[in-house]
């Protein structure tokens, strides 16, 4: 039984408006899926409707979630279905760069599911969706967040070749509870060897996204913090993890939102990443971060300029609604 009482601050706006109708019709019928809804992201609502901002057309934003919405793992923590894998849509690339084009995105996000059971576990399938994009649109910014390809090198190496804008790896949770956090086949150290590649070989911005609730320690976050800074991560993200059923695991505690400003000023101030975006309802991809680097590679503002442009279009639930 969960040990925590989900508090007043943690509320979703339900999704409306007619840029959500547009970018779930637009989706639909090309056969896409998206981390949004597989995920049951709790943002959902507020980046389709467009609360995000970063395109020039309908101003929504949507993650998409690459080779279908089925993964080969089973992490305790994620909603979306395990098992029951199908061949990959080889139209997929061009789907997705139509329906950038119709969503009228200048900044897009990919992720997708683990397909352990693929020959080269999707690596090549991803990048030519990233390489697909930036031919047709080559203003568009690109961002990946990607599966550890069993941290094998020349699968990460595909990825990098691909030239997407930033490159993120999520590590989910801290060391001690990378299982049951996470399914086996995944692994602290694994990630860590795969966000250190890309700052290796690459000039790519390197991001990853830290879930708290699952009963960690400070100090265990902290030093999660550093070990990533440590492998070249630019950017990090940090935010509540919400139990999407009675299946998955338990939340063990829920922090108050100072707490995520205390972890947001820690990580820029003391362990000098370039930019963290920190809150209860922060996820992978979130909008600020979104921003941030938008500011940085498209206009090429400063880091501090960015990070306040990034802190004025955010909008966290505060403590006392």
């Amino acid at each position: 039984m969960s040990s925590a009482r989900k508090p007043d601050w943690l509320k979703m706006r339900p999704p409306s408006g007619r840029e959500f109708t547009d970018i779930r019709e637009t989706l639909r019928e090309r056969n896409l899926h998206t981390v949004c809804e597989e995920a049951n992201c709790p943002n959902l609502g507020e980046c389709w409707s467009g609360g995000a901002g970063t395109g020039n057309g309908s101003g929504g934003t949507a993650t998409f979630m690459l080779m279908g919405d089925r993964c080969s793992r089973a992490c305790n923590f994620c909603d979306v279905t395990t098992g029951g894998m199908e061949p990959l849509d080889p139209d997929e690339p061009a789907n997705v760069a139509d329906a950038v084009a119709e969503i009228g995105l200048d900044y897009v996000v990919l992720t997708s599911v683990d397909r352990d059971d693929l020959p080269d576990q999707g690596a090549g399938h991803f990048a030519e969706t990233i390489r697909e994009i930036k031919d047709r649109h080559p203003g568009i910014l690109v961002e990946v967040l990607i599966p550890d390809f069993q941290g094998e090198p020349e699968l990460v190496r595909k990825i990098i070749d691909a030239d997407p804008d930033v490159i993120a790896h999520n590590v989910e949770t801290v060391e001690r509870l990378q299982f049951p956090v996470r399914d086996r086949r995944a692994g602290y150290e694994q990630s860590l060897s795969v966000l250190e590649q890309v700052d290796r070989e690459s000039d790519i911005y390197t991001k990853t996204s830290i879930m708290l609730g699952h009963g960690e320690y400070d100090h265990e976050v902290y030093q999660t913090l550093a070990d990533c800074r440590e492998h070249g991560v630019d950017i990090v993200t940090l935010g509540q993890y919400l139990q999407p059923s009675r299946n998955h695991l338990d939340v063990q505690r829920y922090d108050h939102p100072h707490k995520y400003e205390t972890w947001r000023q820690v990580a820029e101030e003391e362990l000098n990443f370039l930019y963290c975006a920190s809150g209860p309802m922060v996820r992978s991809s979130y909008k600020a971060g979104e921003l941030f680097v938008d500011a940085v590679l498209r206009e090429g503002t400063s880091v501090d300029e960015a990070r306040q442009r990034a802190r004025s279009m955010d909008s966290p639930v505060s403590a006392s609604e």
